[in-house]
């Protein structure tokens, strides 16, 4: 009798472990099975937000072809696409969505030169560069003298130029970038982005701050034309960089431009705020009244999922228009 209750003792045991066993399997193969299907769930509403944000971009490339069919010489503040930024309430979610002038702020592009530096000459500045020294002069920003001015645009330059040597006392190449503590390479390529000020010699996280508003990058191009259309009119110390003139004249100027803004460049030039400054015909190259650049900022939201993309579109002809760049995050 003993032994049969040993037996069955054993036996129930072994039983009550297998049903113990049995439901930790089941709670785990339950747990992973939510997690699949939570994450199955999160790709999905992942994927829709990104085609509300792509949609957002359709959107965008038909309000700027209908602004260019009206207006196809000018482009203003006026027009439909710079309404600023606006939401639209859609399935589950909304898309917030703003086009911006990428032509209203300094190409830091344009600093690059194609030449080599003994060809360039090193006491010649180009209009972008000069503009650009200006620019941080006239921001009047902190311990930043024209001393540092110089060394940041000399800086700037070698980063962009596509050779190896050191365009002026400021500049860094191969070997500065290569010996720091985490060593690493110059571009010698058109600048990607802002962010890349960050890893440039003699930039700091404080100046870039304060002049992100005032410049921009057009992806591959030095192209050098700022629309005094759609020059922000809080922007003086860019227009003051880019004329070289007093800041009284260039907050003149800003208050004297119509909401329309100007239907020629010579109209712009024969205000009489300008009339009486000495400026060269070079810097008058510096405008124009119309746009290839623009730049939509999107945020789209789907369930609890969030999508940012920000898409550099240009525009050929007022008829075309092509996304040359895309970058998915916030700014």
């Amino acid at each position: 009798m003993r032994k049969l209750s040993t037996v069955r003792g054993v036996a129930l045991i072994s039983v009550m472990l297998i049903v113990a066993l049995s439901s930790i399997l089941a709670t785990q193969m339950t747990a992973r099975l939510l997690l699949q299907m939570q994450r199955a769930d999160n790709i999905s509403s992942n994927q829709q937000a990104y085609w509300y944000a792509m949609s957002a971009e359709a959107f965008a490339k038909r309000v700027l072809l209908t602004s260019f069919e009206k207006e196809a010489k000018v482009t203003n503040l006026e027009q439909v696409w710079a309404q600023g930024e606006s939401t639209y309430p859609v399935d589950f979610g909304e898309i917030t969505g703003e086009i911006t002038d990428l032509q209203a702020c300094l190409n830091l592009n344009a600093l690059r030169i194609e030449k080599n530096p003994q060809e360039q000459g090193s006491s010649e500045k180009t209009l972008a560069r000069t503009a650009f020294e200006e620019l941080l002069m006239a921001l009047n920003l902190e311990d930043v003298s024209q001393f540092e001015v110089e060394y940041m645009a000399d800086a700037l330059t070698d980063w962009l130029d596509e050779n190896s040597a050191i365009v002026s006392a400021g500049g860094a190449e191969d070997n500065d970038y290569a010996a720091k503590q985490f060593a690493y390479l110059p571009a010698n390529h058109y600048l990607a982005s802002l962010k890349e000020l960050r890893i440039i010699e003699h930039f700091s996280i404080k100046i870039i701050n304060v002049i992100k508003d005032y410049v921009c990058i057009l992806p591959n191009t030095n192209l050098h034309k700022i629309n005094i259309n759609t020059l922000n009119i809080d922007h003086v110390e860019l227009l003051m960089a880019l004329l070289s003139i007093p800041r009284d004249v260039a907050e003149q100027v800003m208050s004297a431009r119509k909401s329309e803004g100007f239907d020629t460049i010579d109209d712009f030039f024969k205000l009489p705020e300008l009339s009486k400054q000495k400026i060269t015909d070079q810097q008058k190259e510096q405008f124009v009244v119309d746009s290839e650049y623009f730049k939509l900022k999107t945020t789209a939201s789907f369930n609890n999922s969030y999508f940012s993309l920000n898409s550099i579109l240009k525009v050929t002809g007022n008829k075309n228009i092509n996304v040359i760049s895309r970058t998915i995050g916030r700014d």
